[in-house]
């Protein structure tokens, strides 16, 4: 059987991830990928264009095969036909559509033929079993169907747990408070705010990044007192994630920049500006990403005079973590022996400096 990967959505995470799809598909095994464009618009010509000249092949609806070739582009695929052949299905349509195609379409796709794994993101609450790389890896099981990919600030905060609130099986983390400071849009839009707009506390751990973080780890039996609060700013860049985590016994700054510094998917940067970050990832990361989980700002971190509370600010790699996950993931029901192996071939974006 073809091994092939299809990629529902070409927004923020969709056109990237086909792109990385298709540059490495023969380091990670994969014979084809192929990518749904919903509606036909002429601004968004280049883009097909350009993922084709990747190797990438397109599928559209059927009553819309016309709207494209008067765009001068003709379909390889139906959407039908793609959603038939894949392997791997990788939702990265806006938030609900992926719960919503899971109850219309994924199911019956997935009842059909075992085989086939489906993937939504974020915000996809209830979509499958939770997934973020290097944190939950062991609660993924083979067998099952459909998986959730975490935000990108989730991401952020369970690899600063990981790192500095985890030793193995001992958690020393009493308790982390966060303040998620949103980005209002991304460098393609055109939406702005006027003001710094705050989010209402609505859950128990205040907002859905703390709660997902909580959820991630009850996955892996790891029960974890956290709280976040969110806003977010008019700035096209990256997120930016304030943290505080309270320790069961003193540590010293030496101490914690050893542990970032020495966790695969932690950076670390000089800068204390995310445009100076974002510039340097334009320049060095592949499609202008940032696949490393978290770039913390080390002249930000400090040690509480008290000695067990650690506080700073790390950037999101707004969803260049998430991309990564996602490839990860797939490698991983593709080649459950040896996926890691095959991952190796993204090692070189993981910079320890930023």
């Amino acid at each position: 059987m073809a091994k092939i990967v299809h990629v529902v959505g070409t927004g923020t995470i969709g056109e990237p991830l086909v792109g990385l799809l298709s540059r490495h598909r023969r380091d990670l095994g994969i014979d084809e990928v192929t990518f749904y464009k919903h509606s036909p618009r002429a601004t968004d010509r280049p883009m097909i264009v350009a993922l084709r000249h990747e190797g990438a092949r397109l599928a559209v609806a059927e009553d819309k095969k016309a709207d494209f070739e008067k765009l001068g582009i003709k379909a390889d695929l139906t959407a039908t036909e793609a959603l038939e052949r894949a392997s791997i299905v990788i939702d990265c349509t806006p938030e609900d559509s992926g719960l919503e195609n899971k109850e219309t379409k994924y199911k019956a796709l997935a009842a059909k033929d075992k085989t086939k794994r489906f993937f939504a993101q974020g915000s996809e609450e209830g979509f499958g079993t939770m997934f973020a790389l290097g944190i939950n890896d062991q609660a993924v099981k083979r067998e099952e169907q459909f998986f959730q990919v975490v935000s990108c600030n989730t991401h952020n905060i369970s690899v600063l747990v990981k790192a500095l609130g985890l030793e193995g099986e001992r958690v020393r983390l009493k308790e982390g408070r966060f303040v998620a400071i949103r980005r209002a849009g991304d460098v393609g839009d055109v939406k702005f705010i006027q003001a710094p707009k705050v989010e209402k506390h609505k859950e128990a751990n205040g907002t859905h990044h703390a709660t997902d973080v909580v959820n991630l780890y009850k996955t892996i039996n790891v029960d974890l007192d956290l709280y976040s609060s969110a806003m977010k700013l008019n700035t096209p860049y990256m997120h930016t994630l304030w943290f505080n985590l309270r320790l069961d016994e003193p540590t010293t700054k030496d101490k914690i920049m050893a542990k970032l510094a020495g966790y695969k998917y932690i950076g670390l940067t000089e800068k204390d500006a995310t445009n100076t970050v974002f510039a340097f990832a334009r320049e060095h990361g592949p499609y202008g990403r940032i696949l490393n989980q978290t770039v913390v700002s080390v002249p930000s971190v400090a040690v509480h005079p008290n000695g067990r509370e650690v506080t700073g600010f790390a950037f999101t790699p707004q969803d260049g973590n998430v991309l990564l996950s996602n490839i990860a993931l797939a490698t991983r029901m593709l080649y459950p022996d040896d996926w890691e192996k095959r991952m190796a071939a993204f090692d070189p974006y993981l910079l320890k400096e930023w």
